[in-house]
C-alpha cells in the first residue's frame, strides 16, 4: 500500500518517524510529510496555537500539495489526530483512496461528501476529550450516510495520544493492540 500519514499538532515527531518505520516494515510506502515546515511542540496548547496561526486553509494547501505527487497510486490517507483530521479531509475529497485510518482524531464531514464503500478504521481512545461519544456518533452515522465502511477501536484508560511514546498519554499495551488491528486493515485494502 501507499500512505500518507499525517503528524499531529505536535509536528512531525519521532514517533510519526518510527510509525512510518513499522508502516515500511510491513511492506507499505510510506510518505510523512511536515506540514508545520520543521516546528515540533512540547504540549499540545503550543501546538494548535501555531496550527490555528497557520490557518486551516493553508495547512490543508499543504497537505494537498504532499499528497498530489502520489495520488494517481491510490494512497492510504493516515493520521494522529489533527493530522487524522486533515487525512480524512484528503480522503473524502480524493476518488482514488484506497483506504483511511485514523488514530486518534475526526474531522468534520461535509453534507456533500460522497465515497465509494471507503474502509475506513479509526483508533481512538475511551474516553477521550477530543473525541467525545456524542461526536463519534454523529460522525460515524455522517460516514456510512458518505459511503464509508467504518470501524471503531476504543481503548479504555488510554490517553489521547496513547500511540507516542514521548508523550504523557502513552500507552504501551493500547498502542501495541492498535497497531496490530491496523497493520491487519492495511493488508485487506
Amino acid at each position: 500500500m501507499n500512505i500518507m500519514l499525517f503528524h499531529s499538532t505536535y509536528g512531525l515527531r519521532p514517533a510519526v518517524r518510527d510509525a512510518a518505520d513499522r508502516l515500511r516494515a510491513a511492506g507499505h510506502e510510506v510518505w510523512t510529510p511536515d506540514l508545520f515546515e520543521g516546528r515540533t511542540f512540547e504540549t499540545v496548547e503550543e501546538g494548535m496555537a501555531f496550527k490555528d496561526e497557520l490557518g486551516k486553509v493553508e495547512l490543508l494547501k499543504r497537505a494537498v500539495l504532499a499528497a498530489a505527487p502520489y495520488s494517481d497510486r491510490g494512497l492510504v490517507y493516515a493520521g494522529f489526530s489533527l493530522g487524522a483530521a486533515t487525512a480524512q479531509t484528503l480522503a473524502l475529497g480524493d476518488d482514488k483512496a484506497r483506504g483511511l485510518l485514523l488514530l486518534h482524531g475526526t474531522s468534520d464531514i461535509a453534507e456533500t461528501a460522497s465515497v465509494d464503500e471507503l474502509p475506513v478504521q479509526l483508533h481512538v481512545a475511551e474516553p477521550d476529550a477530543f473525541e467525545p461519544d456524542d461526536w463519534l456518533t454523529a460522525w460515524y452515522l455522517q460516514m456510512g450516510k458518505a459511503g464509508a465502511d467504518v470501524e471503531i477501536y476504543r481503548y479504555a484508560g488510554a490517553g489521547h495520544l496513547y500511540t507516542d511514546p514521548g508523550l504523557p498519554d502513552y500507552d504501551e499495551e493500547a498502542a501495541e493492540a492498535t497497531w496490530r488491528v491496523a497493520l491487519g486493515f492495511l493488508e485487506t485494502l
